[in-house]
């Protein structure tokens, strides 16, 4: 009779001890990934749910060598307040007025407004920086 090898060979299929510790680091892997995930989410909701005035340029014109005219259109919660920074930059790309706008009308929730920025040379163009509740 034959005798029937119940064992792998060692050299080739490595000890079965190392299942275990495989079983382990895929375990521990996984455990690490789902919280990776779980805080990239809770990070990106607070960023998007932090957000609590956003705004856009819609047009601007150079009205003279000292003042660009921005037009704003604003977006936020009823009863928030905040302010929002446009700046206008020269042909060079140095800025050469920067002006703070206030949003302080409540019960709104979209605002259209055309600001003035006066500037120290004539302007190329004009940018929103940042908007921010307070």
């Amino acid at each position: 009779m034959t005798a029937v090898r119940e064992e792998l060979p060692a050299s080739r299929y490595g000890r079965s001890a190392e299942r275990g510790s495989d079983r382990r680091l895929k375990i521990l892997g996984a455990v690490l990934g789902v919280g990776f995930l779980g805080m990239v989410g809770w990070f990106g909701y607070d960023y998007i749910s932090g957000e609590k005035i956003s705004a856009e340029v819609i047009k601007f014109s150079v009205a003279s060598d000292t003042e660009v005219q921005v037009h704003l259109e604003i977006r936020k919660g009823a009863e928030i307040t905040g302010s929002c920074t446009v700046r206008s930059r020269a042909a060079d790309g140095a800025e050469v007025g920067r002006l703070d706008v206030p949003v302080a009308e409540k019960g709104v929730s979209r605002i259209d407004q055309v600001v003035k920025i006066r500037t120290t040379v004539r302007a190329t163009s004009a940018e929103l920086v940042q908007c921010g509740a307070r």
